[in-house]
């Protein structure tokens, strides 16, 4: 039906009869000769079509926006000046010899070129999906998956499937159950992660597996965040964190170069989780902001202010001090409103210090918090923060998750409201993660990662001794702030496996119903192994400029998991139910 794509039509083809189709985004009449913007997946090419032709002339004079037309026509270069520079056709245009319309395009909802609300565009997504950021973010996706398949082609890793309805699994979030029409009263799960199945491909001898995943995880959403989501998952054999973690470093770096080509730095920094919650509050540290946490709690020990000497004195407490360059310029209500921010992460205020002149040490500071400060507190926190005239001091004291949360989130607020944040692309290992946190509304341990990460120390009795002090062999990579992959070295012992599940108090009968086909095949030879998993929807954002990663998925789901273009999820026949053995009640009201 055509010979080439409208965005491939240049100079090289000039003196040739051509054939194009697409979607009419312009037509313009001037003074009798009419112009239409031809656009395909490929770009624009402007056809020209000449009233010396009649016939044709007069179908074109019925072209509206967004009609489906087949033009034939000579390629010539553009009348000197015309050239658009911004196009990849704009050295030439196509004198249209045929012309057929292929079908014609009702008033469109919207137009292509106007701002509209995001319900309107996922409501339309297939016209949303016309327009030209939204093409370009999706054909960098394909570029970004193409790219990670040379990559681990050439590194001797094997595409396999796995299934997609599986047994439900506890892995931190809620699964999606799908009813058994076969097995009444049963369910399928769809899977959060491939991650039992890649270990149980380890076990089978597949010693460097990696897909492109479809997974599924019933929670509550957000900008970076879908119910259905895609990863690249990779697993391992025979290989310990610092190798595997070499291989995927490679893969990013690569992946930039070959999509962006970006020169990402090698190696890549690498962190433990205690020194970035320490040093950024935070185990996903953007490190474009050059601002850091100071501990000053030693400081402060002691002192009046009963906001500050309480938790100095307390082993779960932290008092933590953020130095802001030039940010004395920091208006009252422009600092309340930060006081408002750092309280949605359960701080109960934010103490401050305006630094005026440092060689005046307290007169040359503003504060009504100085009052109660000792002046070696006072030249503690000047040095300590290293702060300079006009800058400004924020404060966080509170148990250390809240302080943590709270000061770590302020201080990417401040920097990107400020225009601290550097240029670029900083990424970075968080490493040394804890195995295990605390549940203190469950009164459990829970897994940080998920309950198939090997400890770092493997002797069960000194797991058991001390589960706060286990660290794990996990890894994240992080890129500007974002977690964009996640893995860990995986358990290959079926003794040890057991032995973290009863701490994370899955008893051995839930342990035997939920994962007995895992512990039985960690038994037959299971090899050390261990991987990874990258977040592809996250990380095409990023390497789009989205805001969302509704932006970089063809057709995503609202806020609210739902899909507005095909009104679903929707209510289904009680035949249909019947065969599932499904009975739907109404919904209890609650007082």
């Amino acid at each position: 039906m055509r010979t080439h794509y409208c965005g491939a039509v240049g100079a090289p083809l000039i003196g040739q009869v051509v054939t194009v189709a697409g979607w009419a985004q312009r037509r313009r009449d001037h003074g009798g000769v009419i112009f239409v913007d031809l656009r395909d997946r490929a770009g624009l090419l402007q056809v020209v079509f000449d009233p010396d032709l009649p016939t044709m002339f007069a179908t074109a004079e019925r072209v509206r926006n967004e009609y489906v037309l087949k033009v034939t026509g000579l390629v010539r270069a553009r009348p000197a000046g015309t050239a658009n520079a911004n196009l990849k056709s704009g050295q030439v245009e196509l004198l249209a010899q045929r012309l057929e319309i292929l079908n014609r395009c009702e008033p469109l909802p919207f137009q292509l070129d106007e701002h509209v609300g995001e319900e309107v565009r996922l409501r339309y997504r297939y016209l949303d999906l016309r327009r030209e950021e939204m093409r370009e973010r999706l054909l960098l996706r394909h570029r970004i998956t193409r790219a990670m398949r040379q990559f681990l082609d050439d590194a001797g890793f094997i595409d396999i499937e796995t299934p997609m309805l599986s047994k439900a699994t506890p892995e931190g979030a809620r699964d999606y159950l799908v009813p058994s029409r076969t097995h009444a009263g049963k369910f399928f799960a769809l899977p959060q992660s491939p991650q039992i199945y890649k270990q149980l491909l380890m076990i089978a001898g597949f010693d460097r597996y990696y897909q492109i995943v479809r997974c599924f995880r019933d929670e509550d959403l957000r900008a970076d965040r879908q119910p259905e989501f895609t990863q690249l998952d990779i697993e391992t054999s025979f290989l310990d964190e610092h190798q595997i973690q070499e291989i995927m470093e490679a893969l990013i770096v690569a992946l930039f170069k070959r999509v962006l080509d970006v020169d990402l730095p090698q190696p890549l920094p690498r962190i433990s989780y205690k020194e970035a919650i320490r040093r950024y509050g935070s185990d996903k540290p953007d490190l474009r902001i050059p601002l850091e946490l100071v501990d000053v709690a030693d400081l402060v020990a002691g002192c009046d202010f009963k906001v500050f000497a309480g938790p100095a004195a307390d082993s779960q407490g932290r008092v933590t001090a953020l130095c802001v360059p030039r940010g004395g310029k920091l208006s009252r209500k422009e600092i309340d409103d930060y006081t408002a921010f750092v309280a949605r992460y359960g701080a109960k205020g934010l103490a401050y210090v305006k630094v005026n002149e440092v060689a005046k040490g307290r007169e040359g500071l503003q504060s009504p918090i100085l009052k109660f400060l000792s002046e070696p507190a006072i030249a503690g926190i000047l040095a300590r923060t290293g702060s300079k005239d006009g800058d400004l001091i924020f404060f966080g004291a509170d148990t250390a998750k809240v302080v943590s949360d709270a000061l770590g989130a302020l201080r990417v607020k401040v920097g990107q409201d400020l225009k601290l944040d550097e240029a670029g692309w900083r990424p970075l290992w968080v490493v040394d993660f804890p195995m295990f946190e605390w549940d203190g509304d469950a009164k459990r341990w829970m897994a940080m990662h998920h309950p198939f990460t090997s400890p770092a120390n493997l002797d069960p009795a000194v797991l058991a001794a001390s589960p706060g002090q286990a660290l794990a062999r996990a890894y994240d990579m992080v890129l500007n702030g974002s977690e964009i992959g996640g893995g860990s070295v995986r358990i290959h012992s079926q003794e040890l496996q057991s032995a973290v599940f009863e701490l994370l108090g899955i008893s051995a009968e839930e342990a035997r119903l939920k994962f007995g086909f895992l512990l039985d095949a960690l038994k037959m030879g299971a090899p050390p192994h261990g991987g990874i998993a990258f977040g592809l929807d996250r990380l095409a954002m990023l390497m789009a400029g989205a805001d969302s990663i509704r932006d970089v998925i063809a057709f995503p789901k609202t806020q609210t998991a739902a899909c507005l273009m095909m009104d679903a999820p929707t209510e289904v026949s009680e035949a249909q139910l019947k065969e599932l053995h499904i009975r739907v009640r109404a919904p209890v009201k609650v007082d």
